[in-house]
């Protein structure tokens, strides 16, 4: 069953704190939720459907459902790390087609700044007794990612910095920003190495924060005093180890891509706006890639000399700032960037850096860790006509 104009986004709301020691987490959870549902002119007694991953605080759905209360008839936990939310809002679009729900209420919050926590080892997977010898972290997995692709394409840090420079170009328009500061080149190579080959500039940012989105059944989008922003296309994707057979080179865009892609009729070519997850340089190079905007080990190339910055390149990508420069609020940054592409899509990003008439936007994350294992999924948004 195709979800292809099925469903809406009719609600999107990031939270503007970037640093929350008198907040719970559900508290949190909360505001993301009543944020999204003021913007869509809806309220709580309007959601029959509830989706959080693991960034929700107890048992997900059963204590977030109560804290709100919600009545609802469907629920969804998936857990897909970052791209979670992705996920759910494809989930939430086949849920509302299939008739198990009309307004589906997503959130995301977390605290890892304000508690010091970028990751937890869950010492039950079963991969660990394997690979916790080798001291694997996140930044040292994704920069084995990022020398594996300089290796056998020949990127350079130079080219991976041009995508912290769009980042920080559009950043300095955000007010919440975190980082908002512009910086060169030059900046991030004298950056501090963190892990070879990624410089600290290489890095998003951790917050605390969140978002939430509600989805909704076509016709009452079309009620609502808001503009009209369609799912087109979703895919979504599992990269692991493959049983050995371990190419550190491409990501699980290259499965969740081609899947939206087709779902929604159009090409990377046709998209005039992308968000795409940027936990360091080397992810959005990847993912940029594997979606197709450009051929495998050329990303380098595709990004440098400003083709990512709005009005300037050919695609303006992150326009908030993205993790990068913006906020990577409980270092789980996929809602944000389907945040930003409604931004685009109703016309309401900063007008420095609003792509003009835009119309077809992609919204791509990944969650977990590109040298190891990871999960994708990517949506393709239009502004109903």
């Amino acid at each position: 069953m195709s979800i292809k104009k099925r469903a809406c986004i009719a609600g999107a709301y990031e939270h503007p704190t970037r640093k929350a020691p008198d907040k719970t987490v559900a508290q949190l959870h909360a505001e993301c939720a009543k944020g999204a549902l003021d913007d869509a002119g809806l309220t709580l007694a309007d959601v029959d459907a509830y989706f959080c991953a693991g960034d929700a605080p107890g048992l997900g759905v059963l204590n977030m459902v109560d804290y709100l209360g919600l009545r609802v008839r469907h629920v969804d936990s998936s857990e897909t790390g970052g791209s979670s939310y992705l996920v759910h809002v494809a989930h939430a679009a086949q849920a509302i087609a299939a008739g198990k729900c009309n307004v589906a209420l997503i959130t995301l919050a977390g605290k890892p700044r304000t508690e010091r926590t970028a990751r937890m080892v869950d010492t039950a997977a079963p991969d660990v007794a394997f690979e916790l010898p080798y001291a694997p972290i996140t930044v040292n997995m994704y920069a084995l990612a990022a020398a594996r692709h300089m290796h056998e394409y020949g990127t350079t840090s130079e080219q991976l910095a041009w995508i912290k420079v769009a980042a920080a170009a559009h950043a300095r328009h955000n007010p919440n920003a975190m980082l908002r500061e512009p910086v060169s080149v030059a900046d991030v190579l004298a950056s501090e190495m963190i892990a070879d080959p990624l410089h600290k500039l290489d890095c998003c940012v951790i917050s605390d924060g969140g978002g939430a989105l509600v989805v909704v059944r076509p016709e009452i989008a079309r009620s609502l005093q808001r503009p009209v922003i369609q799912v087109l296309g979703a895919g979504e994707a599992i990269k692991g180890q493959l049983n050995g057979q371990v190419d550190l080179t491409y990501s699980g865009a290259a499965v969740s891509g081609p899947l939206a892609f087709a779902e929604a009729g159009v090409t990377p070519g046709d998209i005039e706006y992308a968000s795409i997850y940027d936990s360091f340089t080397i992810t959005v190079l990847m993912q940029l890639e594997d979606l197709g905007f450009c051929r495998k080990g050329e990303g380098g190339r595709f990004v440098a000399d400003g083709n990512l910055i709005s009005g300037v390149g050919k695609l303006p990508f992150n326009t908030d700032g993205g993790g990068l420069c913006n906020n990577h609020p409980a270092n789980r940054g996929g809602i944000t960037k389907v945040i930003e592409a409604v931004r685009q899509l109703r016309g309401e990003a900063h007008p420095a850096v609003q792509v003009p008439g835009c119309g077809l936007a992609l919204a791509q994350a990944t969650g977990g860790v590109l040298g190891s294992r990871h999960g994708s999924a990517t949506l393709i948004l239009e502004r109903e006509a």
